[in-house]
């Protein structure tokens, strides 16, 4: 790269934690500079966020519209390429289609709207378009998970004949959005993330964890959805069985209410001749299990690991690399993909490798789709995008 992308991030203010971890990711590998923002709805606390960012008056702006239109009209080595987007969801798709409709590449937050058919509108701008969308699924961004994904695609394992999937948190075992918890506040209000709780925040990563690693997609479902916390407005835990388009079958946990649990995501795929076990909470360690072989650990960091896996390795073996690193994976993939882009050069498939639009479709499909089989009488529902 000839220089650093320049970035304008839309909301991530001071004190918003996912603000500061894609800042922290996308400033890792140093391809990316903190250019200009509308951090907040509140201008005011939008300033302060600017200046503790060491940003210039002129390139804080107190709205995304006016941060989209005057970077749009700065010269071409002045203004920014692209657009972080970490507001809540229902705050999603209007700053991502102004922007891509003024030129800008775009970063978002999962899930990448509050409806499929905004996702799909995104996804048909950005085809018009021809810019790059990202979406940060983060776990997709670990090295482990890429080798995971690499040895099911090279066959290792054979077809793929089960994945089972499961994501339990225990943050919300209380009732804590009436008790001052903002986090809590609006991701549990429908307005504000949409038609599912727990299924659309921690089940759409399960969902994308279970496609990405397999290269299966989910063509039907059976789900039961629940609000366990007496009070809460929207589900809070849910269990998904599910189809994929290779005939294989699968089973898919998402909770919020597992009392006791922080982010313990794990997922077993298996095939004909053996399976994989990766645990997010153990993310250097890939476990694979043969049928007539002893079972095998793999450590992140070492020469066995195949090209996604080393592309994505900053460390030698035995230094953790974790959340803040798979997150920088996905900046990291996301700007080499947009500077090779910009010098009409063809990127290569490692750099390729991020969530992108039809990830998100995917995601808000999932979304819809279990909450229509939830209020199902029918036993299996056909997985319609």
């Amino acid at each position: 790269m000839k220089r650093k992308l320049r970035m304008g991030m839309i909301g991530g203010g001071k004190d918003a934690f996912i603000g500061a971890v894609h800042r922290l990711a996308a400033n890792m590998d140093g391809l990316i500079e903190l250019s200009a923002g509308a951090l907040s709805v509140n201008p005011e606390l939008g300033y302060e966020s600017g200046k503790l960012l060491f940003l210039p008056d002129h390139r804080i702006y107190k709205t995304y519209e006016e941060m989209i239109k005057a970077e749009s009209e700065l010269p071409a080595d002045e203004k920014i390429d692209f657009v972080t987007i970490v507001t809540p969801n229902f705050a999603h798709f209007a700053p991502a289609m102004l922007a891509l409709n003024h030129g800008f590449n775009v970063v978002i937050e999962k899930p990448m709207t509050l409806t499929l058919e905004e996702a799909k509108q995104l996804q048909a701008k950005v085809e018009e378009t021809g810019l790059t969308l990202c979406l940060t699924h983060t776990y997709s961004g670990y090295p482990m998970v890429k080798q995971a994904k690499q040895m099911v695609r090279e066959g290792a394992l054979g077809e793929i004949r089960k994945i089972i999937v499961e994501y339990p948190q225990g943050w919300l075992s209380t009732l804590s959005e009436r008790e001052g918890n903002a986090q809590a506040a609006w991701r549990t209000d429908p307005s504000k993330t949409g038609k599912s709780g727990s299924m659309g925040d921690i089940g759409t990563h399960a969902a994308h964890l279970a496609e990405y690693i397999s290269g299966l997609k989910i063509t039907k479902i059976c789900a039961d959805l629940n609000i366990v916390v007496p009070g809460r407005a929207i589900d809070d835990d849910g269990n998904v069985l599910l189809k994929f388009d290779n005939g294989s079958n699968g089973v898919l946990i998402a909770s919020q209410i597992a009392a006791g649990e922080e982010n313990a995501l794990k997922i077993k795929v298996y095939g004909e001749k053996g399976g994989l076990e990766w645990h997010q909470m153990e993310p250097n360690t890939l476990i694979v299990k043969w049928s007539n072989a002893p079972a095998q650990i793999y450590r992140t960091g070492n020469g066995y690991m195949g090209s996604f896996a080393q592309h994505n390795t900053r460390t030698p073996g035995g230094h953790p690399e974790g959340y803040l690193e798979a997150f920088a994976n996905i900046y990291k993939n996301f700007a080499l993909t947009v500077n090779a882009k910009l010098n009409n050069e063809q990127p290569t498939a490692e750099m390729l490798d991020f969530p992108t639009t039809e990830d998100g479709v995917r995601g808000m499909a999932f979304i819809e789709n279990v909450v229509a089989s939830s209020q199902s009488d029918l036993k299996w529902h056909d997985y319609k995008i």
